[in-house]
């Protein structure tokens, strides 16, 4: 099963595991999941960084190249922004439309 990981669900995964239900923990372990990060996920996290709000613990290329292993890539494209626009408001947080487009 591929797995679009939530930003928080991806940082709390490389920083704070024990953060993470079992059952999550599980699941980005398993060896027939795909784990996928969105590069919106890596701009809220450099964000959030950047705030003081996180910290990286490394240069933010350095830390990227770790925090990415053995992840793929989700694709960010016109048509996802496209989907995140027509998203319904409840999803207020651009970042998670762009998330909820990708998935």
């Amino acid at each position: 099963m591929k797995l679009l990981l939530d930003t928080h669900i991806w940082l709390w995964s490389k920083r704070e595991p024990q953060r993470l239900s079992r059952r999550v923990q599980r699941a980005l372990v398993a060896a027939e999941n795909e784990l996928w990060v969105s590069p919106v996920s890596t701009w809220e996290a450099l964000l959030l960084h950047g705030k003081g709000k996180i910290r990286l613990h490394a240069d933010p290329a350095v830390w990227l190249t770790g925090a990415t292993a053995n992840t793929h890539e989700a694709p960010l494209t016109h048509e996802i922004a496209l989907a995140a626009a027509q998203l319904p408001w409840q999803h207020r947080d651009p970042a998670d439309r762009f998330l909820v487009a990708t998935a």
